[in-house]
């Protein structure tokens, strides 16, 4: 593979001679597989063979390789001023690349073995597997334990027996008033789980997660923020289709504005969720559901031009991948929220709210102003009960006017 990038005889011996240079064309092979320009594999190989050499000169294997000796070789780089941007993370990846092919051994992993460390894992441990939760449900729980914890003991022994009414109430106090109400809500859900972890395998006698205050949400306190059915097209043409990155967006957008997708359902989905013939889509929700939606002819058609001519080649399976190398799928939402807000500022549009769960309570609004009932709204968004549905109902001010009585002693 190193023979595409480098004619040179003498180069490419001295690039396969020392440890690394059995895997030096697997590293050239993973990087033209991820799409990579032929400038920046060239450098990479480059930095790869000097670190080679340069493990030769010292007597170094390839099973010696690790952190510590990429850093030796980084700072003999940098005292010569040779060391360039990228190669840090390049030693990194190649790391994580052998480690992969268990060529060389995984480090050891950093373990706290401290007292609130053991519980903390225990306790994110209960979670998987007894509770069967989401990792993206540990990301947000753990955090908060760990905080309380630190915050109620921090250097003493940690006694949870000695947890009191007193400790929780004070925690959710001075937390709730700085936290956005979704995130008090979890942080109180996150504690009571904790504490009914803690009396179930006999840490505390008291029911201490009957004692955590409630975080008020007054369900219908506000309105969904939406957009009426002309903005939402404005937005799909705000995409130039010409190009590669306005054909996945548009495609993105679509499935946004048609279906109610959330943002991590879309970028979760994979080639497999497509059903062409069925005309179907599967899409992974919350709580771990799979639903079948139809595929409306607009989002198909975006879909099957995305992926026959926007597309890159690249060995993920996920649907949505990055322009740019590596090419993979997103990391998480982040990607889509920023996508939706720069097509807010091209078509020129300015709601409260610019990220992507916009459109989707603009789709069960725009549905309902088009006469649709709950039950229908509910079916497309997937809702479970129809409770969470009837918010929606608050957004169609005329439709209410007609079923509003006169208030007494009012006009007639």
């Amino acid at each position: 593979m190193t023979d595409q990038y480098f004619k040179d005889p003498r180069v490419l011996d001295r690039l396969h001679d020392g440890p690394l240079g059995t895997h030096m064309d697997a590293f050239a092979a993973w990087h033209s597989k991820q799409g990579y320009t032929r400038f920046t594999i060239k450098h990479r190989i480059r930095l790869v063979g000097a670190l080679s050499s340069w493990m030769h000169r010292r007597g170094f294997s390839v099973k010696d390789l690790n952190e510590e000796i990429t850093a030796d070789f980084l700072d003999q780089k940098w005292s010569k001023h040779h060391i360039r941007r990228g190669d840090v993370a390049t030693l990194q990846l190649l790391l994580k690349l052998l480690r992969q092919s268990e060529v060389i051994p995984a480090p050891m992993a950093e373990v706290d073995s401290s007292e609130l460390g053991r519980t903390v894992h225990e306790f994110a441990s209960y979670l998987a597997h007894e509770r069967s939760l989401s990792q993206a449900s540990l990301i947000n729980y753990i955090p908060v334990i760990r905080r309380f914890l630190d915050e109620r003991f921090g250097t003493h022994p940690m006694l949870l027996g000695e947890i009191g009414q007193a400790d929780i109430a004070h925690f959710v106090l001075r937390y709730a008033n700085i936290l956005s109400r979704g995130r008090a809500k979890l942080m109180v859900t996150a504690l009571r789980s904790f504490f009914r972890f803690l009396r179930l395998r006999g840490d505390i006698s008291a029911d201490l997660a009957g004692v955590v205050p409630t975080v008020a949400n007054w369900r219908y306190a506000t309105v969904p923020k939406w957009i009426p059915q002309e903005d939402v097209e404005k937005l799909l043409r705000s995409c130039d289709q010409t190009t590669i990155p306005g054909q996945r967006n548009h495609t993105i957008l679509l499935l946004l504005a048609r279906l109610g997708l959330r943002s991590g359902e879309v970028v979760n989905m994979t080639l497999d969720d497509i059903h062409w013939e069925a005309g179907e889509i599967k899409v992974g929700g919350k709580s771990r559901r799979q639903d079948r939606l139809p595929l409306p002819k607009d989002v198909g058609e975006a879909l099957a031009s995305y992926l026959c001519h926007g597309r890159p080649r690249c060995s993920t399976r996920r649907v949505f991948v990055r322009m740019r190398a590596p090419v993979r799928g997103f990391g998480d939402s982040t990607a889509i929220y920023s996508m939706v807000r720069r097509a807010f500022d091209r078509a020129g549009l300015n709601p409260s709210h610019k990220g992507p769960h916009i459109l989707r309570h603009s789709l069960a609004t725009n549905m309902l102003r088009k006469g649709a009932s709950l039950g229908e709204i509910g079916e497309v968004l997937r809702h479970r009960n129809l409770s969470t549905t009837q918010i929606y109902a608050k957004v169609d001010l005329e439709a209410l006017s007609k079923i509003a009585q006169p208030w007494p002693g009012g006009e007639i």
